[in-house]
């Protein structure tokens, strides 16, 4: 079965942007259904479904419609990724953009072997292109982070622009004047694939941020990493992953989880009571981690958290959330917003 994971260092980057920008990272790696101690090695893989859920509850604290760019633009791939090690290690562009093709996947993967390249260079014409093609799409977050990254990242060494414009397959945002700022180049939205257009000349712009040697050993790492697969997921966290994209809007079913997953409403039941617990009980505790990270962020107010945890009605979420913690989410908030300062 393939299986789609990102590599434990961007889980752990986000965190930190997270934190630097004002936000409880504990509460939201918990919400998200992550272990921080989990993601201490960077070449870890964690499931891509908890990534984009942790992508959801950081924007959602941030109040940052534009989360991806900007944290793509904050936090360089060398920064989180041995793929971004190796292209600075590369002698110049035409290599890093080679390692990029064959490295890419250690920042996203799927298990059972898709090894093709996801960001290919193309030639048209006189136009020398980066288009993304990837073995599943990874949502529009991925794209516009992954696409910051290439754009902002070289920034850091090169001495001129190496982009000349991005085309993005999101419909336009309400700001689209914001992401040409950051980018620095024209943006086209609602565009058939995911694009960059380099400058022709690129590839002989030095590179070289490391010594030849670093290179060497990096590469060799990363062949090391491509060959090794990602760890077994428990049937609960399975079962977790699709509870948070559906939590919101409102009641969950056993049976809608359970056809998520290709499977009966008894096998969900039985598989469950073998890992000791039950389907109520994950929708209950994923509900309360969501609640409590949305509240300790301190910039949701309580009607909106509970909407977004899938109550209805407020004053039912504020009994129900003083069950999980013996107090009612206003005081919660104020008590976490006191120990943050």
């Amino acid at each position: 079965m393939r299986r789609a994971t990102t590599a434990a260092g961007l889980v752990a980057g986000l965190l930190t942007y997270a934190e630097r920008h004002g936000a409880d990272a504990d509460a939201l790696a918990t919400a998200s259904g992550l272990s921080r101690e989990r993601l201490r090695d960077p070449d870890e893989r964690v499931p891509l479904a908890r990534y984009l859920e942790l992508v959801r509850v950081v924007r959602v604290a941030l109040d940052d419609e534009a989360l991806a760019l900007h944290h793509g633009a904050e936090v360089a791939m060398a920064d989180v990724s041995i793929v971004g090690l190796i292209m600075e290690a590369a002698p110049d562009m035409a290599t890093a953009l080679r390692q990029l093709q064959r490295y890419g996947r250690l920042a996203l993967a799927i298990d059972d072997g898709d090894d093709g390249p996801q960001f290919e260079l193309e030639c048209s014409g006189d136009r020398l292109l980066l288009v993304e093609r990837r073995p599943v799409d990874p949502g529009p977050e991925l794209s516009e982070e992954a696409v910051t990254r290439l754009v902002c990242g070289p920034r850091r060494f090169l001495d001129r622009s190496h982009v000349l414009r991005v085309h993005l397959t999101r419909t336009a945002p309400a700001r689209p004047d914001e992401y040409e700022r950051v980018l620095g180049c024209p943006v086209r939205f609602g565009a058939s694939r995911t694009e960059i257009e380099l400058h022709p000349e690129v590839g002989s712009w030095p590179v070289a941020r490391h010594p030849r040697y670093v290179f060497g050993v990096l590469r060799e790492k990363g062949d090391a990493l491509l060959a090794r697969r990602p760890p077994p997921e428990t049937f609960r966290e399975r079962v977790e992953d699709h509870v948070r994209t559906v939590v919101h809007e409102g009641e969950v079913s056993a049976d809608a989880v359970a056809a998520r997953l290709h499977c009966s409403r008894s096998t969900l039941s039985r598989r469950l009571r073998a890992e000791g617990t039950g389907f109520r009980q994950v929708v209950d505790d994923v509900r309360r981690d969501l609640a409590t990270a949305y509240l300790r962020a301190g910039r949701t107010s309580v009607g909106e958290v509970a909407y977004l945890v899938g109550f209805s009605d407020a004053a039912a979420f504020s009994r129900t959330f003083r069950r999980w913690t013996g107090q009612p989410p206003g005081r919660f908030r104020a008590t976490a917003a006191t120990a943050a300062e």
